[in-house]
């Protein structure tokens, strides 16, 4: 039997039994226990070899496997419950757009801004700011990248602002602080590195930002700000 084989074979021992002494337990017969009247010399001698029905598999090998498979079964659960964009298929610009920068907005290597404007559910025109990084922690994405959900500016959000009534809304986040009241028109100050954001089309967006116009048939119209950090020590 080959290295492969082997690993084969002790992957297929561990992905069935929960401990090692589970395993033992697999490998004795009745007749064992009735001439050895010793569950536990009955295991010894079956992990020693000298009794057993299978594989022959010894402690350490069948322990560290399991926890390998554990590390690998816990990272990739992991995986797709922070990454909610993994495994879609992402047909818009948008969506696609999202996924790219969802782990590094989780991670905090970059800090993306949604500005967003469309119709809401009542047919009224609305437009806003969303801090992508904040919503991604306070909210499940899996309904938005699943197209169950459109993802629209909220009272709660950066900005926001309904064409219809006229209600304009600002707040600050865990990641910005807002500068609403600015000659340069409305700001954002990102806060691990207080660089200022500037979301005038006509402005540049400020040190260690872009500005990303996103063709998209999903909404009217949306634009993406990426800032990359760069935290003072």
């Amino acid at each position: 039997m080959d290295q492969d084989e082997g690993l084969t074979a002790v992957d297929n021992i561990v992905t069935q039994f929960n401990t090692y002494e589970d395993f033992l337990d697999s490998q004795i017969t009745t007749i064992d226990l009735y001439y050895l009247e010793d569950e536990s010399l009955a295991r010894q001698l079956v992990e020693l070899g000298y009794r057993g029905t299978g594989e022959i598999v010894k402690r350490e090998d069948f322990e560290a496997r399991k926890a390998a498979i554990d590390i690998a079964r816990l990272a990739e659960r992991t995986q797709k419950k922070t990454l909610t964009s993994a495994g879609k298929d992402l047909q818009d610009n948008f969506l696609k757009a999202l996924a790219m920068r969802e782990e590094d907005n989780r991670n905090g290597k970059v800090s993306t801004v949604i500005f967003i404007r469309d119709k809401n559910s009542h047919g009224q025109e609305v437009s806003g700011y969303i801090d992508y990084a904040h919503r991604l922690k306070t909210e499940d994405f899996e309904v938005y990248f699943t197209g169950k959900r459109r993802l629209l500016p909220r009272p709660t959000d950066l900005s926001f602002y309904n064409w219809d009534n006229h209600i304009a809304v600002c707040n600050s986040s865990p990641n910005y602080q807002v500068m609403a009241d600015n000659p340069e028109g409305l700001l954002f100050k990102y806060k691990r590195d207080r660089k200022i954001l500037n979301v005038d089309p006509k402005a540049q967006p400020g040190d260690n930002s872009a500005r990303i116009p996103i063709q998209t048939e999903l909404y009217t119209h949306v634009v993406l700000f990426d800032h990359i950090s760069r935290r003072k020590t």
